[in-house]
């Protein structure tokens, strides 16, 4: 299990202080919500890595055709107890056979590593209280 600290993350969402972006570039690493994946994915390059980040109320199947496009799938759990990321995570993995990577995020704790690991994730970011 990869753990992932913010600011040595490669990994970076779009956006900046002056809120949503204009236009988006393609660039390496960019991390897009599904929003702004469907608005830049006729003119993304195959060659450049994405991310695409889902919230736990959003279904997979939905990016089902685009997954050998991301080379990262970041699932949010919004609180620690609530598991339907788990849930996300093995229909990534299981049913669409995505090889890419999976990475925890939001309200993370070292407690569920054991059942990340066993759900498919490759990488998680902890809660600031809980990373080394």
């Amino acid at each position: 299990m990869n753990f992932i600290t913010l600011h040595k993350d490669r990994w970076h969402p779009l956006g900046g202080e002056d809120g949503p972006p204009v236009s988006i570039n393609a660039e390496p690493h960019l991390l897009l919500d599904t929003n702004q994946w469907h608005a830049a994915r006729a003119q993304w390059p195959a060659d450049v890595p994405v991310g695409i980040k889902l919230a736990n109320d959003q279904d997979v199947e939905d990016i089902a055709s685009d997954l050998p496009r991301f080379a990262l799938v970041a699932l949010h759990f919004p609180k620690w107890t609530d598991g339907r990321a788990y849930s996300q995570a093995v229909l990534l993995r299981g049913r669409l056979r995505f090889a890419g990577e999976i990475r925890a995020t939001g309200d993370v704790v070292v407690d569920m590593l054991p059942l990340l690991r066993r759900c498919g994730f490759d990488s998680v970011q902890l809660r600031a209280d809980q990373s080394r």
